[in-house]
């Protein structure tokens, strides 16, 4: 079951509704963003399905795709994100977290559509999570003010975010799982009409696979930590996509 606690350290029911800087539990900033109406792109995307069906896999069969996305494309976004938001807190160069993404993501179709969801990211960073004018902010160098941010891929930006809006790492972790899931279970119900309890139904006995995902990757921290697992398939998808003219979703 999904829990939202939040922290990424060995008892994470301990500090479950910290309270951050921002004033909000992390709780509360994970149903946020996971908020399907946030306006950072999501609803443009598939998660792949589009192409999926286009090639043959049947309505049936997208529980087993996603399951093959939450540990292989998600698992590097997940942990990418997590190790972003590491580097965040740290100071650290964040080019380097997305170097490492991108050596991990061979499809550039999938990595130009990273780019583009990073910058919608990076503007809901700046609308809603404004860096505070005191003196002791202003002073500390703020990642997602870095020239190079308008480039960085959508789970660099999001680890960033995550740490200026005080979202723990496990919950960053679930954040981008459950949105994974519910991308391609939204996309199904456009391509394939169904039963919208039907498509919830996926989402609910895949939470089990999310959680595990988000504990196996919160405790990451460097970027040669983030999985490398690929999907093939997924990635071929991605480019032939890329160049389809009668589409519904960009990605």
């Amino acid at each position: 079951m999904l829990h939202l606690d939040d922290d990424a350290g060995p008892n994470p029911g301990r500090t479950a509704g910290r309270v951050p800087a921002t004033g909000a539990p992390s709780a509360l900033l994970l149903v946020l963003l996971a908020d399907a109406r946030l306006p950072s792109g999501g609803h443009t995307q598939s998660g792949g399905l589009e192409p999926a069906v286009r090639a043959g896999v049947p309505p049936a069969d997208v529980p087993a795709y996603l399951r093959a996305r939450l540990r292989t494309v998600t698992a590097v976004e997940a942990g990418t994100a997590v190790v972003a938001r590491a580097a965040a807190a740290a100071g650290e160069d964040l080019g380097t977290v997305d170097a490492a993404w991108a050596a991990r993501t061979p499809s550039p179709a999938l990595r130009a559509n990273a780019r583009r969801l990073g910058r919608g990211y990076l503007r809901v960073a700046r609308t809603l999570w404004p860096v505070s004018a005191s003196p002791a902010e202003a002073a500390r160098h703020d990642p997602l003010d870095d020239v190079r941010a308008r480039a960085w891929a959508r789970p660099v930006v999001l680890g960033a975010l995550a740490h200026r809006a005080g979202l723990g790492a496990c919950d960053l972790a679930r954040l981008v799982g459950y949105d994974d899931v519910q991308t391609v279970v939204s996309a199904l119900l456009k391509l394939e009409p169904a039963d919208p309890l039907e498509t919830t139904a996926i989402v609910r006995d895949l939470l089990p696979e999310v959680e595990a995902l988000a504990t196996h990757v919160a405790p990451l921290r460097r970027p040669e930590d983030i999985p490398a697992g690929g999907a093939p398939l997924v990635e071929r998808w991605a480019e032939s996509h890329a160049t389809t003219t009668e589409r519904l979703f960009s990605a």
